[in-house]
């Protein structure tokens, strides 16, 4: 095991850093920010890959397919936090991006001794939520050796799912399980083997690619604006106000009866402002263009007057 570790730069000990505690509370922060500011060029040099995953994830949802995140530990917990946060973003079903951890909900807030190391967990896991071919399976895990990350895409594989492998170590044996590889290297830790720190800043930045840029891709946002959002409070109505506002440049009142009109759904109520149609031809037209507004845009602008 220690030879096996000794090959892992997420496990690499420096040396520089060996008197680190005796150094003022300023100049370990210098320290660990340096550290840090190196993680986004780490990215940078896999965005091929990680478009080329989003590009084949995104077509595999576009079909009903899900997104599920596995991992162990931090990288379990990343995957939920990065599931949990599109509903209310994307107004997108809870189940359609879900993240899964090895132990189950009581991992996200203490460790699960042996859970990581069982690669049958995570085929029951994912053979418990019905998977099917269009999911998309992302293994997460800094080490790339995660025995229930790499469970998850091998068993994910076998059934014909799509799989993306997101590692911190370069040739990993997630990355060489799946079909999309992504490895950020990211280099050793502040704290020797602690990959909650780089290596999870990592993960972080490029889960949040996975999601952002696969909605993008599925017709979730117009430009930068999230208009699918759903108000289902005081706050949230104005924020949708604000979204139909910014994306049609219309007076409040305008604003308001469009999406008076169209029981508050702001894609719809964009249409029907841009497009200069009624709330019923607004929905049909959004249906017919799968969701996507400039599609739906391009089709009212389109139609032959009267």
């Amino acid at each position: 095991m220690s030879t096996e570790f000794d090959t892992l730069t997420t496990e690499a000990h420096r040396p520089e850093l060996a008197e680190i505690d005796r150094r003022s509370t300023l100049e370990i922060a210098r320290t660990m920010n340096a550290g840090d500011a190196l993680v986004p060029a780490a990215v940078a040099e896999q965005l091929p890959a990680i478009a080329a995953a989003i590009d084949a994830a995104a077509d595999r949802m576009a079909r009903g397919g899900r997104l599920i995140y596995l991992g162990a530990g931090t990288a379990g917990r990343l995957g939920v936090l990065d599931a949990s946060e599109c509903p209310p973003t994307f107004n997108t079903d809870p189940g359609e991006v879900m993240g899964l951890i090895a132990g189950g909900p009581t991992a996200l807030v203490e460790a699960v001794e042996g859970a990581e190391d069982s690669k049958e967990l995570a085929a029951e896991d994912l053979a418990r939520i019905g998977l099917t071919t269009d999911d998309v399976v992302v293994g997460v895990s800094a080490s790339g050796r995660t025995p229930y990350a790499v469970g998850a895409v091998e068993h994910a594989a076998e059934q014909g799912a799509l799989t993306i492998g997101l590692s911190c170590n370069a040739h990993s044996p997630l990355a060489a399980a799946a079909d999309h590889g992504i490895e950020v290297v990211v280099g050793p830790e502040l704290i020797a083997g602690s990959t909650r720190l780089k290596a999870g800043t990592a993960q972080k930045l490029v889960l949040n690619m996975i999601s952002t840029i696969s909605m993008i891709r599925l017709g979730k946002t117009y430009g930068n604006l999230m208009v699918d959002v759903r108000a289902s409070n005081e706050k949230l109505r104005a924020r949708s106000r604000r979204i139909v506002t910014l994306a049609t440049d219309a007076p409040e009142h305008v604003v308001e009866d469009a999406l008076n009109a169209t029981g508050g759904e702001v894609k719809h109520a964009i249409l029907v402002i841009l497009g200069e149609v009624d709330a019923p031809t607004a929905a049909r037209l959004i249906e017919e263009s799968h969701g996507h507004l400039r599609a739906a845009l391009r089709r009212a602008l389109d139609a032959p007057a009267g």
